[in-house]
């Protein structure tokens, strides 16, 4: 623990104690059990591949020349005579680990391998995320946390895929504080962050809520916007929860003014905790009636209010005459309309969204127009 919070001060932040707010979902929540019916990870199939990845598995298996206890006794026998193991050797063996004893052979095999090919990894096969999503599929989260933090294998794992990876495989089982652990590594290795990173950094974050979490959210958000990183709507959701959740009011309703379409269930319900909590009660009840008596056709998207919400806006104007049977009167209409889901604003949060290039194949296939057989021009496939 020492050195992690050594690591910790290296970029002047301090491991946070987590600190649940009394709308943030205890551990073992819905965040962990599907909720929306989703995964139960953060990340999208997209960035995951746990099914290609037992795909190929099966598929390697299948080829393999001769039986695995053969192929595994032959690299074995590389490794006590010294001799070069190949990319191919590595890249089947991670395919065939079934077992905690199998792992500890790969981990033999991957630093023999990146020992004699740490100044040729550039533009290479990248086994990180391999071995991560091996690790997922075998619940060994602190075998990976070894690897990656182990200073022999720096450059082994310089995706931010791995390190997304096992920060989400964190994430799931609660063990948020190893999941900052790991992207204060990721910092100090100098891997440069994607989207996803801050989703679950912010995520991590709002776990653990904190002063030190919520200082570690704003300093990794301000980074991000001065570096021109793209810091996507869902993290911002994780940011504007977590400074809620810290009484950061202002900076709560800040953050939501810059999130591009706010039209989710997700942001409608943090703008009702803005609302709330900045006391904005009559711009609260408006906001509540014009969903309750606006369009109702089905070919509209309707708004959607978190039930632990609407308790939260109760209790907050049972004490204004003037507010409370206009609310009871909106709160029916709410239901009998369908507008309140009973998922919590945590669950929301938490859920694993769709990905958005599921038809992008179908778009990159019609390349000629239908009618003229010309290519089609460029601002249509914008569009």
């Amino acid at each position: 623990m020492a050195t992690a919070l050594q690591s910790l001060r290296k970029v002047g932040l301090l491991a946070p104690r987590i600190s649940p707010s009394p709308w943030v979902a205890s551990p073992g929540s819905t965040c962990c059990r599907c909720p929306l019916g989703a995964k139960r990870y953060l990340l999208t199939d997209s960035i995951m591949k746990l099914k290609e990845f037992q795909h190929k598995k099966v598929a390697v298996a299948y080829n393999l020349s001769g039986n695995k206890e053969t192929y595994f006794r032959n690299l074995e026998e590389k490794l006590t005579q010294n001799k070069l193991i190949l990319k191919d050797e590595l890249k089947t063996l991670l395919h065939l680990c079934q077992s905690q004893e199998d792992m500890e052979l790969a981990k033999n095999v991957i630093h023999r391998y990146h020992a004699e090919n740490r100044n040729m990894t550039l533009g290479e096969y990248k086994f990180g995320p391999i071995f991560m999503r091996l690790c997922y599929e075998m619940d060994l989260e602190e075998f990976a946390v070894e690897l990656i933090k182990d200073q022999h294998l720096r450059g082994f794992f310089a995706d931010p895929t791995s390190f997304n990876i096992l920060m989400d495989m964190l994430f799931i089982k609660e063990k948020y504080e190893s999941a900052l652990e790991i992207l204060i590594e990721m910092k100090n290795q100098d891997v440069k962050f994607a989207q996803d990173t801050y989703v679950l950094a912010f995520a991590i974050c709002y776990k653990l809520n904190s002063p030190e979490s919520f200082k570690i959210c704003t300093t990794l958000r301000e980074d991000a916007l001065v570096k021109g990183d793209i810091v996507s709507r869902r993290a911002s959701c994780f940011a504007v929860a977590l400074a809620l959740n810290q009484s950061e009011v202002a900076k709560a309703a800040s953050i939501f003014s810059q999130i591009m379409n706010p039209e989710t269930i997700t942001c409608t319900n943090l703008n009702i905790m803005i609302h709330i909590q900045s006391n904005m009660l009559e711009t609260l009840i408006e906001i509540l009636q014009g969903a309750a008596e606006g369009n109702l056709s089905r070919f509209v998207k309707r708004q959607e209010f978190s039930e632990e919400v609407l308790a939260r806006v109760r209790e907050k104007v049972k004490d204004v005459p003037n507010l409370v049977d206009r609310f009871e009167d909106i709160y029916e209409k709410l239901h009998i309309h369908g507008h309140v889901t009973s998922y919590t604003l945590d669950a929301l949060l938490c859920h694993t969204p769709r990905d958005k290039n599921s038809h992008t194949p179908l778009l990159n296939r019609r390349r000629v127009s239908q009618r003229t057989l010309q290519p089609l021009s460029q601002p249509l496939f914008a569009e």
